[in-house]
């Protein structure tokens, strides 16, 4: 008697407890392989280049490294690298922003088409988009023809230069700023010309303080990706030492010199400052996602 009493209470109980849940069945294998082939493989492509780069820097001495990476030529390259990056950002942001606006807010016809060549530059190698915007600036050229006769001059020179980090940096921009601004709502813009804000208020008090984190963003993208640019800007920058010479050229004219070590100490600098920038990036990203939760 009391064993049956037993076993339904047990029984009872055991309708009563909740159901085991069953363990997630997971696509990828296991924490501990995943992390291993993840280490394995950023291993074997990033991580013992670039320590084989600075390895043969070590090669030189303190002093043989800072006239490596001082010398005249290479500070020019350096003056032209840097400033022309900042300012194809610059503008890079003022017009990738307008580009945005057009594909969110706007429709019209070929819209399609235009959202499309915005990713051109990702596309095109970076060999071909220099060959093409050389033939189109050049003084023979389509539009270089009609501009060199009345004193412009945009190739070969540091203006090619610019001409050809805005047209590489664009999309960075425009792809950063975009669905950001698609994610805005329209009513807190109609909300504050109902108070009677004006556009140019509107903008800098509503609009503006949304998209700002994702404009940071791509501007520090498209610096980054203009400072290592090299294939677009070498057809069309002329190369003239210390006028129109880059510092990635600076890189390849040692190497075919065979002074490994010298190419190494520039390309450390030039490591150290993309790292850097890198860094900016990733807090960029992480302080737009925060406001992005927190508007939300």
């Amino acid at each position: 008697m009391s064993s049956s009493v037993t076993l339904a209470l047990h029984g009872s109980e055991a309708l009563d407890a909740p159901p085991r849940k069953r363990a997630a069945k997971r696509v990828l294998p296991g924490f501990n392989l995943t992390l291993g082939y993840t280490v394995f493989y950023l291993s074997l492509i990033v991580l013992i280049p670039l320590s084989a780069l600075v390895l043969k820097t070590f090669s030189l001495t303190w002093p043989q490294f800072v006239e490596a990476v001082t010398a005249p030529r290479v500070l020019a390259s350096y003056r032209l690298t840097f400033g022309a990056s900042l300012f194809a950002a610059a503008v890079n942001v003022v017009f990738g922003l307008l580009v945005a606006w057009v594909l969110v807010r706007y429709d019209f016809p070929g819209k399609k088409i235009a959202d499309a060549l915005v990713d051109l530059p990702f596309a095109l190698p970076t060999a071909v988009a220099g060959i093409s915007l050389t033939a189109l600036l050049a003084g023979n050229g389509w539009i270089g023809q009609y501009l060199e006769p009345l004193g412009v001059q945009l190739a070969f020179n540091p203006n090619g230069v610019v001409i050809a980090l805005i047209f590489i940096g664009l999309p960075f921009v425009v792809r950063t700023v975009q669905p950001v601004l698609e994610d805005t709502e329209k009513e807190l813009e109609e909300a504050a010309m109902c108070l009677g804000a004006t556009r140019w208020q509107t903008f800098t008090k509503v609009i503006f303080p949304a998209i700002a984190p994702a404009l940071l963003t791509g501007f520090a993208m498209a610096f980054a990706r203009a400072i290592g640019e090299y294939g677009s800007v070498i057809f069309i920058a002329g190369n003239m030492p210390m006028v129109s010479e880059i510092t990635p050229l600076i890189i390849i004219g040692k190497l075919e010199q065979y002074d490994y070590a010298g190419a190494t100490a520039v390309a450390s600098v030039m490591l150290g400052i993309s790292f850097v920038l890198l860094l900016v990036i990733n807090a960029l990203q992480t302080w737009q996602r925060k406001r992005s939760g927190a508007s939300s």
